[in-house]
């Protein structure tokens, strides 16, 4: 039989443990989760595309069928080239669904036998997001419940390096 994959695609810059619930949560789903970190060189991320691997691998390394792979194609492009058929996005309000549908409609589109399911965080960080994270740590404030400690760490680290330069 058919292992049954999906792809959760984003730039996860950086992850947070939204992000770890909704994967956590995928794996009782799949047989097989596929965090697909987007590499988008128009975009200026604050960590790298490996140092964002190293902390998905790091916070999911107890989850047997999760694997991350960077990608710099179509999502749908991305998905058909390591066999999934679902993609996976969080939704934390309304807001985000309505683009987010906008998307499903057009990945549709593009790739018909591609399918997109919507999961909520758990409530705990439903108001989770990796801009407020970044915000409020350039702010020097308590980020330890909503991200990975080596994140956080990581996070601090950069800020004051960029600060540094400043």
């Amino acid at each position: 039989m058919e292992k049954l994959k999906a792809v959760y695609p984003g730039s996860f810059d950086p992850v947070t443990l939204g992000h770890i619930d909704l994967i956590s949560r995928s794996c009782g789903v799949f047989d097989e989760v596929i965090v697909a970190v987007a590499d988008n060189p128009r975009k200026k991320a604050l960590f790298t595309k490996e140092e964002r691997v190293g902390f998905i691998q790091e916070a999911t390394k107890q989850m047997s069928n999760v694997s991350i792979k960077v990608f710099e194609t179509l999502l749908v492009k991305f998905a058909s080239s390591v066999g999934a058929k679902v993609i996976i996005k969080g939704l934390r309000a309304v807001s985000d669904f309505d683009y987010e549908l906008q998307m499903s409609f057009i990945n549709r589109r593009l790739a018909g036998d591609l399918e997109t399911m919507f999961m909520m965080p758990s409530e705990e960080y439903s108001f989770v997001s990796s801009t407020i994270i970044k915000e409020i740590a350039a702010l020097n404030g308590d980020i330890s419940s909503m991200v990975p400690k080596p994140v956080e760490e990581a996070l601090f680290t950069r800020l004051a390096s960029l600060n540094d330069g400043a």
